[in-house]
């Protein structure tokens, strides 16, 4: 489980491609806080840490991380939104974040709203129906307020601070993006339904 509110900007060191899957090799201040076997947030995605060593550890991608997230799309060099699993003892800032990624969207546009920035994001309209106004959403791993709701798009306005700290601050139109909406609204969309 996470909050969203990423704690570091890491960098994909490497990126090792086999019929099997994906093995990422990341770099951050983070990899001093992990033990083999914990959970990180990598752009949302929840993935195991191994090969833990300094400031790098690895996590494998297996296909069906592969097939509902973006994470393949990564390469050397690219920058990624990183956050250590959450702890019982520590403040729930952000909202609950699984990790488990729902599907992948694409930034449509990026414009200047005084200090902040307004990011629309297209997504599929089978995701859009557990998105509201004002509710939470986790846009690569980043919990996030939705600012306004459409047909095939919603926004979110990022302050100063969220475009410092992750990787949206360098988001562009047609930037893959990972999207996990609130569980509450599949859950609650669950019982009415039945």
């Amino acid at each position: 489980m996470f909050t969203g509110l990423v704690e570091d900007l890491g960098t994909v060191a490497a990126v090792d491609a086999t019929g099997d899957g994906v093995r990422l090799t990341l770099e951050s201040r983070l990899a001093r806080e992990l033990g083999e076997g914990d959970s990180i947030s990598v752009n949302g995605v929840c993935l195991t840490a191994v090969g833990v060593c300094g400031d790098r550890f690895g996590a494998d991608v297996m296909h069906e991380t592969l097939r509902r997230s973006s994470l393949g799309e990564v390469a050397a060099g690219s920058r990624v939104n990183l956050e250590l699993a959450l702890r019982a003892d520590a403040r729930l800032g952000g909202h609950m974040v699984q990790g488990h990624v729902d599907g992948v969207g694409a930034v449509a546009a990026v414009r200047p709203d005084g200090f902040a920035r307004i990011v629309t994001v297209e997504a599929d309209p089978a995701l859009l129906r557990y998105v509201v106004e004002k509710g939470s959403i986790a846009v690569d791993g980043v919990s996030l307020t939705v600012a306004r709701v459409g047909d095939s798009d919603f926004d979110v306005s990022l302050i100063p601070e969220t475009l410092e700290r992750t990787n949206l601050g360098r988001a562009e139109p047609g930037a893959p993006v990972n999207l996990e909406v609130d569980i509450l609204a599949k859950y609650v969309e669950k019982l009415v339904t039945r």
